[in-house]
């Protein structure tokens, strides 16, 4: 299936196909390559976090693009980290401090998230997990709005987007509450929104 078979406004089966490409590239993916993606900041997004002290990573599920290796580097610039908490199942999260050394407590929708008692946080940095995306910087979720919600309540938050190459798509429909993406950071390139 490719993105021209599809209708482009059709979410569920650009999520399919989407999906698909992600779970055939992990698997072909040299195991070595694998545990090295995601492992550095690249300088133009280390530029862009100047200012930046607390950064909301995800721990990745499946083949999700793995954020949680982030955390070592972005400790390394100083940066604060933190992990969203699944409130509810109305697509309602927010953010805990933790550090690669904390154990993870279990949350709704095969999530984990840190101990409550360390604390909700502000983010400076928001970054989400893809299903796909677009050039355009359009990003398409699971489909939960909890990201949407996310970037509504924290406006100023720079918003990155983690994901495999293979994830990329030719359009990504965009409803009238979906913010872009600033940054688009792939196992291969760093793709850089419009700056304010």
């Amino acid at each position: 299936m490719s993105d021209e078979s599809i209708d482009p406004a059709d979410k569920p089966a650009l999520r399919a196909l989407a999906r698909g490409r992600r779970r055939a590239f992990v698997a072909a993916l040299d195991p070595l390559a694998h545990r090295l993606a995601f492992k550095a900041i690249p300088s133009p997004l280390a530029r862009r976090l100047t200012q930046a002290q607390t950064v909301a990573l995800y721990m990745g599920l499946d083949d999700e693009a793995p954020a949680q290796r982030l955390a070592a580097p972005l400790i390394a610039l100083g940066k604060t980290i933190a992990l969203p908490r699944v409130l509810d199942r109305l697509g309602s999260m927010d953010f805990l401090g933790w550090r690669p050394d904390e154990p993870l407590l279990p949350g709704l929708f095969r999530t984990s998230h840190p101990d409550p008692a360390n604390g909700v946080v502000t983010p400076d940095v928001i970054v989400t997990p893809l299903v796909g995306y677009d050039r355009a910087m359009n990003r398409l979720g699971q489909g939960g709005g909890y990201y949407d919600r996310a970037f509504a309540r924290y406006p100023d938050a720079l918003r990155v987007g983690l994901a495999w190459s293979a994830q990329e798509l030719e359009s990504v429909p965009a409803d009238p509450w979906d913010l872009p993406l600033d940054i688009i950071l792939t196992e291969v390139e760093l793709i850089e929104g419009e700056q304010p």
